[in-house]
């Protein structure tokens, strides 16, 4: 007999309606697959056997994050296939700081009606963001709650393992004074900051799709740009440079989150001349009336990940990086002092 209950469909969750969404989201999570994975989907675990060949001292890694307020704007513009990417996003560049490879990730979707082509919607967008990760989806939860939440409305969250072999982890004990700090471009606001950006545009169904004359977007379409992975060309760098350090740039900002990758006694001395700032931060600015230090201290301002080199492999570092599409610019150097960030 097939399950099914009246009982609960009444009290609002249509079980029948979660078996739907399964068999949906197949041919996306199909898309994920790698060496490894050993399950498919609709078990009690997700399976993945990882290889430890020619590791020394495998390490696991993991992280997990969701992506905040920005599912809002999500909601307004009725578009749920990229929401995902950014729940990816947010887990991967995290574990990739301390040069873990992704290996696997799992989402929650907690939804107030589980309508079947919305869900697999939103997985499309998770299973895509595996795919730039190079890592596979292997399970997740997708939670009904009436009640609990509008009908209408969702959350997405999610967790990564990754792995690294120990001497080779990055964790910023090899940073010197004179070393270089390089960031690499950000696709826009990413997933941090939109508590803010949503107080500062008054965003609502009126106001998501208005017009500024410095985005070649409408508003919503721009702030809902993806976050970018960064896990390709982060990999291609790591096969060829000694990185000394890195630093994911997400909710704090550079105030926050370059202090992270340096140990005690430097700081990072950077040139505000030679950040790549995206037009949507000016505008960002300018109609919120937001100093520049709270800019800095909540949004990537353009530079989404920074990292740190000896000053002889600077060269390499750019046109390795050029070559995996980043077009990564010399942010600064490691100074001595205890002052963090120095932005000049």
């Amino acid at each position: 007999m097939k399950s099914f209950s009246e009982s609960y469909k009444e009290a609002g969750v249509d079980i029948t309606a979660g078996y739907e969404s399964v068999e949906l989201i197949k041919k996306h999570v199909a898309r994920t697959k790698i060496p490894g994975v050993i399950s498919g989907i609709g078990g009690f675990g997700g399976l993945f056997a990882p290889n430890f060949k020619d590791m020394q001292e495998p390490v696991l890694i993991s992280g997990t994050d969701g992506v905040g307020t920005k599912i809002k704007l999500a909601f307004l513009l009725g578009k749920h296939n990229t929401i995902g990417i950014d729940a990816v996003a947010m887990c991967v560049n995290d574990v990739i700081c301390c040069g873990a490879k992704p290996l696997f990730f799992l989402d929650y979707i907690a939804i107030g009606k589980n309508i079947p082509e919305k869900v697999a919607s939103i997985v499309e967008g998770i299973s895509e963001g595996c795919v730039q990760s190079e890592c596979a989806l292997i399970g997740g939860e997708t939670a009904e709650h009436p009640g609990l939440m509008p009908a209408d409305e969702y959350d997405v969250a999610g967790f990564c393992v990754g792995i690294a072999d120990k001497p080779k982890m990055i964790d910023g004990s090899a940073l010197n004074e004179g070393d270089v700090i390089i960031g690499l471009p950000s696709s826009g606001v990413h997933s941090n900051g939109f508590s803010l950006v949503r107080k500062v545009f008054n965003i609502d169904e009126n106001t998501i799709n208005d017009k500024y004359e410095e985005l070649d977007k409408p508003l919503g379409e721009t702030l809902l740009t993806p976050t970018k992975i960064y896990v390709k060309p982060i990999f291609a760098l790591l096969n060829e440079v000694d990185v000394k350090a890195i630093s994911h740039i997400t909710g704090g900002g550079f105030y926050e989150n370059i202090p992270r990758m340096l140990k005690d006694g430097l700081s990072a001395k950077i040139k505000k001349s030679s950040i790549p700032v995206l037009p949507v931060f000016d505008v960002i600015q300018r109609v919120g009336n937001i100093s520049e230090h709270d800019m800095f201290n909540t949004f990537n301002m353009g530079v989404g990940m920074v990292l740190a080199v000896d000053k002889s492999d600077v060269q390499k570092t750019l046109d390795i990086l050029k070559a995996n599409g980043e077009d990564a610019v010399i942010l600064g150097e490691v100074v001595k002092g205890d002052e963090g960030v120095i932005l000049e």
